[in-house]
């Protein structure tokens, strides 16, 4: 008996010891979520965490799962989610393979060549880099194509339409450009692919090729692969043209698990199909077909680098593609393991990574993968030794995710009941490598994040990752010419506080779990000082490349796993979930200003746009040479009722202080709840960001059902936040605008109301 207070003093300076050698304040030993005593342990949990880490293991795993093609359907693929299970079991942990099958097309034959006014017949590979062992090993990858572009064989005139948005058609019109009936290339970037051949389709277009222009990722930006690590002549960009904006995973089974006896939608009513055959190709074999473009010369923000004069078309450029596929059903192995927890079994913490590639794959996914790996070998360790967590801890290695984020899509489909049921929290990653911290996700986990941060130590400068953020945020907003998101970024990283994290949008396996079952989800990575995007979804995404340009001693690997580390064993054993609702109602008052900027903005636009047409300006100010047609009339903005969001959003903020400060009562009282209270708490916070969503979900799409954060319809990747009203008012429909207003305002107020009962659990 006597023994205790020792062993807790004993505790308590070595727990003095872990702060101020990670940079945190010594003053300050509690955690988020966690009694005095619970830190205590909770940091000494964590450094011996950190001893089990070891960069040289994430070296052995990455070249071991990189050293052959790793798609979809390939043996290595198989061959990896096999090493995956074993090395779990050996970690200590209860793992499985959990199989689908899922609509894979896969490319049987493509062709495509200029035949008018010149020939040339594009290569369509990539060939060797000579002092990289992996781009000689090439057997089974599969060609450079786009994965659900349409079979097709079709000739036509070439039109340039830019990065094939929709401004530039906006843009070509005016130029008097008509694409019906045209192939169109546009280069790759500014947005996800797979809107080019989407945007392509609804303008006429009945195919559609996608290069990859140095001065986006090749020579333009730095020196090329093998001599540095941008993009090289023939390297090609893969990736799935899914239009995952209608809804991500297997095309044939919407909403339910891709399992062997699901019921399936014939592949001709699949709405995330592309209607036209689409094409990546590279620079080396874009070049001729460019070159042989006339007509106008292409605006000079259209310009690329490539050495020539840039025309838009159509014609007399000429060309013919031709794709045809094999369209069948494959198998996906997501690998699965848990360790059940000693006091909440029924809560769990989600944590996630993909091991499937277009060809290697060593960056884009294995870099995050071997430190999901990672961790979980320290954790197995602490299991080991005695230690448990209080709540299960599920970790999974999604398969197929290239293809459109189809092994974790059927898996939180399948178990979709469960996982609303006991998910607490998705922590995802995917990518990593050089640089600095990347957070973004559920915003009442912004400072939980930022206390993380500021705990771990960047490899490179010896100051907490958070430190550095700030470091970085400031001087990126400093020049004059920095964008006005640059410079909001910056203001606020100069007050002495939490840095903001940043809203999700999609293009990673936290979509399902995010914008369709509502459950409190994290993405995390470190990036910005490695050379990786030229390779992006290229044979070249190998190990020698990683290893020269991504990480070379991989230590923001190890960081990585230290950062998600803290992050799955603080949530695991928390007395209490660590949200802090300030930070959420802040970014809504936030998003909600934006809202009536973009109205006001709009309206003053289509005034100023109205007086420019009226008074002849375009046409006065045209080159008579070179006329080009004004732009369309836009509608007047009416008056747009926003009041049930802006009502809404006054309760939110004063329900989120009520709990931050209840919250703050109690953690000063040590955190002394007794076990009814805690129960109760935990299921209304469990439970508090599935409040946020809507069974209706976002127009034309129902599958994304919450209302603050999705993909936009015509963004691919990019968030759109409170996205019902947004992407209403930017296509003019005033209706639609005013009728998700108050359906957000709903969401709002459910979650205010299950705020205001957890307050009340705290109080009492």
């Amino acid at each position: 008996m006597r023994q205790k207070p020792l062993i807790l003093m004993a505790s308590s300076v070595f727990a003095m010891f872990v702060l101020s050698s990670s940079g945190a304040d010594t003053a300050a030993i509690s955690l988020q979520g966690f009694s005095a005593v619970g830190s205590i342990h909770e940091l000494g949990l964590e450094q011996r965490f950190d001893a089990q880490l070891d960069p040289a293991e994430l070296r052995q795993w990455l070249q071991r799962m990189s050293s052959e093609p790793n798609q979809v359907g390939s043996p290595h693929d198989k061959a990896n989610a096999q090493f995956m299970l074993e090395r779990f079991k050996s970690f200590g942990w209860d793992a499985h393979i959990e199989t689908f099958y899922v609509l894979y097309p896969t490319p049987k034959s493509m062709t495509l060549e200029l035949i008018a006014p010149t020939t040339f017949k594009a290569g369509l590979r990539e060939g060797s880099i000579r002092g990289d062992a992996s781009s000689d090993k090439t057997q089974g990858a599969l060609p450079p194509y786009n994965a659900f572009g349409a079979d097709g064989d079709v000739t036509a005139d070439l039109v340039y339409a830019n990065y094939g948005m929709p401004d530039d058609y906006k843009e070509l019109a005016r130029n008097g450009i008509d694409v019906n009936g045209k192939i169109v290339i546009a280069r790759y970037g500014d947005n996800w692919r797979g809107l080019k051949p989407k945007l392509a389709y609804q303008h006429g277009a009945i195919g559609c090729i996608i290069y990859s222009d140095p001065r986006d990722d090749g020579y333009f930006k730095g020196e090329s692969y093998p001599q540095g690590g941008w993009r090289p002549a023939t390297g090609v960009q893969r990736g799935s043209v899914l239009d995952m904006a209608i809804y991500p995973g297997d095309p044939l089974t919407p909403g339910i698990g891709a399992t062997q006896n699901a019921k399936r939608v014939p592949i001709g009513e699949a709405e995330t199909i592309l209607k036209i055959p689409v094409m990546p190709i590279s620079y080396s074999d874009a070049q001729p077909l460019l070159a042989a473009l006339a007509g106008r010369v292409a605006p000079e923000a259209w310009r690329g680098a490539l050495p020539m004069t840039y025309h838009l078309g159509p014609g007399p450029a000429k060309v013919h593609m031709a794709i045809a596929s094999e369209w069948t059903q494959k198998p996906i192995y997501d690998v699965i393991a848990k360790i059940q927890g000693s006091d909440y079994p029924d809560e769990w913490v989600v944590r996630g990574n993909h091991h499937d590639g277009w060809v290697f794959g060593a960056w884009d996914p294995l870099s995050g993968n071997v430190a999901l790996m990672e961790e979980a070998k320290a954790i197995g360790t602490l299991l080991k030794s005695g230690w448990r967590p209080k709540r299960t801890l599920v970790y999974a290695s999604w398969d197929a995710e290239e293809p459109g984020l189809i092994g974790s899509t059927e898996w939180a489909e399948e178990h979709a009941v469960e996982l609303q049921k006991k998910a607490i929290v998705y922590i995802n990653s995917d990518t990593n490598a050089r640089g600095f911290l990347s957070a973004g996700g559920s915003h009442s986990l912004q400072h939980f994040v930022n206390d993380v941060a500021a705990s771990v130590i960047d490899p490179e400068m010896q100051v907490s990752v958070q430190a550095r953020l700030r470091a970085k945020m400031r001087v990126d907003g400093y020049p004059k010419d920095a964008t006005e998101e640059k410079k909001k970024l910056a203001q606020l990283a100069a007050v002495d506080g939490d840095l903001p994290i940043q809203a999700l949008g999609s293009g990673s396996d936290f979509s399902v779990f995010f914008q369709h079952l509502g459950i409190t989800t994290l993405n995390i990575e470190y990036k910005g000082e490695d050379d990786d995007r030229g390779i992006y979804h290229s044979a070249f995404d190998s190990f020698d490349h990683f290893v020269r340009f991504g990480d070379p001693d991989f230590a923001y690997g190890i960081l990585e796993a230290k950062t998600v580390g803290r992050l799955i064993l603080r949530m695991a054993d928390a007395d209490v979930l660590p949200l802090q609702l300030r930070g959420f109602a802040h970014t809504v008052g936030r998003y909600v200003q934006e809202i009536h900027k973009l109205v006001e903005e709009q309206r003053e636009h289509a005034q100023t746009l109205a007086n420019l047409l009226e008074q002849n300006a375009f046409t006065l100010a045209a080159d008579p040479t070179r006329i080009i047609a004004p732009p369309e009339r836009e509608i007047e903005v009416p008056n747009i009722d926003l009041a049930a969001l802006d009502n809404a959003l006054e309760r939110l903020q004063k329900s989120a202080q009520a709990y931050d400060d209840a919250y703050a009562h109690v953690a000063a009282q040590d955190m002394k709840l007794n076990a009814r209270q805690r129960t109760q708490l935990e299921a209304l916070l469990r439970g508090l960001e599935r409040t946020l969503t809507q069974p209706r979900g976002l127009p034309g799409r129902p599958w994304f059902r919450h209302m603050i954060y999705a993909p936009g319809l015509y963004t691919g990747y990019g968030v759109k936040t409170l996205p019902g009203v947004r992407e209403a008012i930017e296509r003019r429909d005033w209706e639609e605008a005013s009728q998700y207003a108050g359906i957000i305002a709903l969401s709002l107020g459910a979650y205010c109301d299950q705020v205001d009962r957890a307050t009340a659990v705290l109080k009492h």
